[in-house]
């Protein structure tokens, strides 16, 4: 997997101060994408052990809140099993941080069911996920008063509280 960007001490991308992800490869192509550049697989840098272990010591001060994946696009396959050791990682040494994933696949219809988007690390992977920020970015949806997402179709999803009940619960802050 590469990626394209990491931030430290973000605070755009989910609530408090984060370290945030830009992986690469995105197969959705939405028009008005922020990043495009992002939906190319080879864009960017390889993601090493060494950038884990960056991104595992980025954590470690107790005033940043969590880890955020963004993209491209985290839950393509291949991006999947590489952020899968990541994610179990976060939760092992730092279990009072969350993580948010932003995808633009739809979590009933392309992550829980049969998709392009499922493969055998998918359930395992979202266990690990506190916010599901779901739905392609729609450009005529588009609203900049909007929190932490960029069109109105997408969701902030509580997967912790979905996944548990079986149905979506909407995250509140």
């Amino acid at each position: 997997m590469n990626y394209g960007n990491i931030k430290f001490f973000d605070i755009a991308d989910g609530p408090g101060v984060r370290t945030t992800i830009f992986v690469s490869g995105c197969t959705h192509h939405c028009p008005g994408c922020f990043q495009p550049e992002t939906w190319d697989f080879a864009f960017g840098e390889e993601y090493t052990q060494e950038v884990e272990d960056k991104i595992i010591e980025s954590l470690a001060p107790d005033y940043v809140d969590g880890l955020t994946l963004l993209g491209g696009e985290p839950m393509e396959k291949s991006n999947q099993r590489a952020l899968l050791p990541l994610v179990k990682r976060v939760k092992a040494l730092y279990p009072h941080k969350d993580i948010w994933c932003y995808t633009g696949y739809t979590l009933e219809t392309d992550l829980l069911q049969e998709s392009r988007a499922r493969c055998e690390v998918t359930d395992e992977f979202l266990s690990y996920i506190d916010v599901l920020v779901d739905g392609e970015f729609v450009e005529a949806l588009r609203d900049l008063t909007l929190l932490f997402r960029g069109s109105r179709n997408q969701r902030l999803i509580d997967l912790k509280e979905t996944l548990k009940k079986g149905e979506t619960v909407l995250w509140e802050e």
